[in-house]
């Protein structure tokens, strides 16, 4: 991906010559136009003809799954600040799953909150948009504090906190709509990326080529991201994991054990994995199952940081069975975890994802939920079931039985979270429909 980002030029008020941070999911069209401090996260998709400067205020911060649409313009005064939600001064501060959308100015000092959406042609300036707010076209917000979950017609111009505190609240309808447009852009995204990406891209042509009656826009989300993994003798889902771990930070290690060595947990290291990119990755990992077929085959993510492992996935047993939902014990399971548990036997969800539950736990991290429809899932629309406050593993797993339970014939994924530092270090799908 070749991107138009250069370094903020000095000035009398900054001589920092700050460069963009951009994470290694995010899309951002060539003929946009980044530049300076300006940090965007997971996932964010930057379309084309964007103009991104944080040469005069700075600096801005895009949040992940955010979509900035064509011909949006990002800029900030020299003087004012926001405070984003880490707390720190920005000049623009967007939230994640958020959508501004095509010709929306945002002018610094500026705060748009997570999941809002800015229609065409609106202008946010030295204002604080709420979380969950919807702000539709051609409406003017400045100098206000517009609180979360609030609807602003479009032509609208809101200029007095009394204006902004009279404002009605988002329906749920709006909310579903602002939901499926990040859902949307994320398809963008992934297909984007599978363009620039010969070995992601030549399976479709060459499927397009055979077919002549499938299009390109009904290719969903998840085909787009795995497409290159079509030769691999791993599972989609264990593939997804080397993905996520790798958009982590995390570096992948792999072990190997024999039936006899196994009851005593006595593992042994594969090859170092040096590799960053998940086909990298993944081969490696083949290549370490090849090498010891017979025996258990486990994938670790590892912390480097912080010297600790995230996850012990095994990915293969004796039997030359690579583990994956489609082989797990119970349907709808995910692989994962070390060693079968006692547990397991009471419980709905495999022995693997039993694991991988305790070890979540036993490292201090919080257990959450989603859920997805067969539809949006094409999408990546998860919703949210809430976080899990129960620490012990009988009420955690009798909280996820019951999220199966009310969610029969959906996509339901387990979430770990680390409290510290705020995000994500698994995302495990538990059940399909």
């Amino acid at each position: 991906m070749v991107v138009r980002s250069t370094a903020a030029p000095p000035t009398p008020w900054s001589r920092s010559l700050a460069e963009p941070d951009i994470h290694q999911t995010a899309f951002v069209h060539s003929s946009c136009n980044l530049i300076g401090d300006v940090h965007l996260g997971q996932n964010v998709i930057i379309a084309p003809g964007t103009s991104i400067r944080a040469d005069e205020g700075t600096p801005f911060f895009i949040g992940e799954n955010t979509n900035i649409q064509d011909g949006v313009v990002i800029h900030g005064l020299e003087q004012g600040r926001v405070i984003g939600d880490d707390g720190e001064n920005y000049s623009v501060w967007v939230g994640k799953d958020a959508s501004i959308t095509h010709m929306a100015l945002i002018h610094g000092p500026a705060y748009v909150g997570e999941s809002c959406f800015i229609g065409f042609r609106s202008t946010v300036f030295n204002a604080r948009v709420g979380a969950g707010c919807i702000v539709m076209m051609h409406a003017l917000i400045q100098d206000v504090e517009i609180p979360p979950g609030k609807y602003v017609a479009s032509g609208s111009i809101i200029t007095t906190q009394q204006q902004a505190d009279r404002l009605p609240d988002v329906q749920a309808q709006d909310q579903q709509f602002a939901h499926h447009v990040v859902g949307i852009n994320q398809a963008l995204r992934a297909g984007y990326r599978c363009a620039e990406d010969l070995k992601c891209i030549a399976p479709i042509r060459d499927e397009l080529n055979l077919s002549g009656a499938r299009s390109y826009t009904s290719i969903i989300v998840d085909e787009l991201e795995r497409s290159s993994e079509v030769a691999s003798k791993l599972g989609a889902e264990i593939v997804e994991q080397v993905r996520y771990l790798l958009n982590q930070g995390y570096k992948i290690g792999t072990e190997h054990v024999d039936q006899r060595r196994f009851r005593t947990g006595s593992w042994q290291s594969c090859n170092s994995i040096e590799a960053t990119s998940a086909n990298d990755v993944v081969a490696a990992l083949e290549e370490c199952m090849t090498s010891h077929q017979g025996e258990y085959v486990r994938l670790i993510g590892i912390d480097s940081k912080a010297k600790r492992r995230v996850l012990e996935a095994i990915i293969q047993r004796p039997n030359g069975q690579v583990v994956s939902s489609g082989s797990a014990k119970t349907s709808g399971t995910l692989y994962s975890g070390a060693t079968a548990s006692a547990t397991a036997t009471s419980t709905r969800l495999s022995a693997e994802v039993v694991d991988q539950l305790k070890q979540l736990l036993t490292g201090g991290f919080k257990i959450s939920v989603e859920h997805v429809d067969q539809r949006r899932f094409r999408t990546g629309s998860w919703a949210s079931c809430g976080q899990i406050q129960a620490t012990s593993e009988g009420d955690v797993l009798a909280a996820l039985e019951a999220v199966i339970s009310e969610y029969a014939g959906e996509y339901v994924r387990l979430i770990g979270i680390d409290p510290v530092a705020k995000r994500r270090v698994l995302e495990a799908i538990i059940q399909r429909p």
